[in-house]
């Protein structure tokens, strides 16, 4: 593992970030290859997933987004923190062997009150397969109403709590689109080819591939993105660490990729990049310590009362600025930036930047 010993700027560490994540130079090359390389990309806010994968290929559409949840070419389904994200497929089995035996155990208490065992998803499980069987698609409501002929009640949340443990157990995943929800399929039909990673193994491929795209990060950011324990993280280090590069920033070690790093031997770009992110975006959600590129002193404008929705984010050079919005109604609807501190609007070279993002944003949603 090399070191960097370079001084870094935490706005040169913001668009080391930014290039990690695919959001400077030419992005990736397509859907697929953007939430393949970022591994898991938070998608609890359907809307705000879309963008952020259109975001990163440039020339997507939304309709090319929605398209790829369609086909099974990008996933959308509970691999960590009891959130949804979009992954690859072929990633979602693995990822599930390490993290699904936590994520149910922290519904224990949940479930005991909605007094689920173990036989009652037995039962769901036998009446999902039967609903689902030669790939056919089925809503929630059609799940539920299945779970119910099997004596299984769904009042109060007990049926998303027996579906999402279907999800857990790889026995459904959300498939095609139906409007803004998504209907449930089969795993074993929706997802033919998975790779199998022992927990070991698996954890240092989770930690290096996160490293590798959200870097620099620290081992923590990983622990808490991934809901891995710290000590089993702190043991896979050594498993991946030759490839990555070490960096010191404010006495706090950071890991990253050596493509990233390569960046700062002739000066990291993207002191003018303006992008107008998606709420929920990984640049601002996918850490412990958000502050490299979100000054703590603002946290509560992009998350008011820390309630955990994420407002959609300006960011300017590496660094969030101000968040975004779309006000008024009918032809008075306009796309408008909100700066932090209302006293120092944007620069009129910021106010272009921000006019071209939002022009790319416009771009998306119409094709």
């Amino acid at each position: 593992m090399a070191a960097v010993k370079t001084r870094v700027s935490t706005k040169v560490m913001g668009r080391l970030r930014l290039a990690s994540q695919g959001l400077l130079g030419s992005g990736f090359d397509g859907l697929p290859e953007a939430v393949r390389a970022m591994t898991a990309m938070h998608a609890q806010d359907l809307q705000s997933a879309l963008w952020a994968v259109g975001v990163r290929v440039p020339g997507a559409g939304l309709s090319d987004v929605r398209r790829a949840l369609d086909d099974g070419s990008v996933i959308r389904s509970w691999p960590m923190r009891g959130t949804l994200h979009l992954l690859a497929p072929e990633d979602l089995r693995w990822i599930l062997n390490i993290t699904t035996a936590r994520m149910v155990q922290s519904t224990a208490g949940r479930h005991r009150q909605l007094e689920i065992i173990g036989r009652d998803v037995e039962v769901c499980r036998e009446a999902a397969l039967g609903l689902v069987d030669g790939g056919r698609a089925a809503s929630r409501e059609e799940l539920f109403r299945a779970f119910e002929a099997a004596g299984q009640a769904t009042k109060a949340q007990r049926g998303v709590h027996l579906l999402w443990m279907l999800c857990q157990n790889a026995v459904l995943v959300p498939g095609p689109l139906d409007g803004n929800q998504q209907k449930f399929v089969g795993f074993d039909h929706w997802i033919t080819s998975s790779c199998y990673l022992g927990r070991e193994e698996g954890i240092a491929e989770l930690l290096l591939r996160y490293l590798r795209r959200h870097g620099p990060a620290t081992l923590r950011d990983f622990a808490w993105w991934s809901s891995i324990p710290l000590t089993e993280v702190r043991r896979a280090l050594p498993a991946v660490s030759g490839g990555l590069v070490e960096l010191e920033h404010e006495g706090t070690r950071y890991w990253m990729s050596p493509e990233t790093a390569s960046l700062l031997d002739a000066g990291v770009p993207g002191q003018r990049t303006l992008l107008a992110l998606p709420g929920f975006d990984e640049f601002v959600l996918g850490y412990t310590d958000r502050s490299i590129v979100l000054p703590p002193e603002h946290a509560q404008k992009i998350v008011p009362g820390g309630n955990g929705v994420f407002k959609k984010a300006i960011v300017a050079g590496g660094e969030v600025i101000g968040t975004w919005a779309r006000q008024g109604s009918g032809r008075a609807t306009a796309v408008v930036p909100v700066p932090f501190d209302p006293t120092k609007p944007l620069t009129p070279a910021a106010l272009a930047g921000f006019r071209r993002a939002v022009e790319r944003y416009e771009g998306f949603l119409a094709s």
